[in-house]
């Protein structure tokens, strides 16, 4: 989002511009920062896991594709949640989908495909109403919010789970840094 695309990364925020650029160009620079974590790595290193905790970058994958798809959708217009979701009702199910039985190659294409989609409906929503919007909170007792909190507290969990996969990379082989490096790119950018 810079004029100078030669030196500055497609993610890297604008230093200046309205609250929605801001807010979007920081949420993916999240998004790539994950991604990169997350990338090139066989069955192996997607189930690695540190100490005691169950979390893996495999997990975080899945489950950061169901929250893409829960905002951009249900959240975002009240449109249906993508029906390989429908068994997060029980906690059962839930806990299950930070194990998932697929393919690398499986997982990196569905994150990078609903990102694409979550990415393309949230800047059509922007530009036809605006962050000010109404969205549902997913959380009837609570009703709606407007875009902009919904954008932030989709900023707020990949924050959360970008820190966790920062831990989880460097026990696999090694890999740290805040950015992925200038000339990497994900699939949706």
């Amino acid at each position: 989002m810079s004029d100078d695309s030669t030196t500055t990364p497609a993610w890297d925020p604008p230093l200046t511009g309205t609250d929605a650029q801001q807010i979007v160009a920081a949420l993916d620079r999240q998004r790539a920062t994950f991604r990169w974590k997350a990338d090139g790595l066989d069955a192996d290193g997607l189930a690695q896991r540190i100490g005691a905790s169950e979390l893996t970058l495999g997990g975080l994958l899945n489950h950061l594709t169901f929250v893409e798809d829960l905002y951009s959708t249900l959240r975002l217009d009240d449109s249906a949640l993508d029906e390989r979701w429908a068994t997060m009702r029980s906690q059962e199910a839930w806990e299950a989908h930070f194990h998932p039985d697929d393919s690398p190659a499986d997982l990196y294409d569905r994150y990078d495909t609903t990102v694409a989609r979550a990415r393309e409906r949230v800047a059509d929503a922007i530009a036809a109403d605006g962050i000010e919007q109404q969205v549902t909170t997913g959380h009837d007792e609570i009703g709606w919010a407007n875009l902009r909190r919904l954008l932030l507290d989709l900023l707020e969990e990949y924050g959360r789970h970008t820190g966790q996969a920062d831990l989880l990379r460097e026990a696999v082989d090694g890999r740290t840094g805040e950015d992925p490096p200038d000339d990497w790119r994900p699939a949706w950018l």
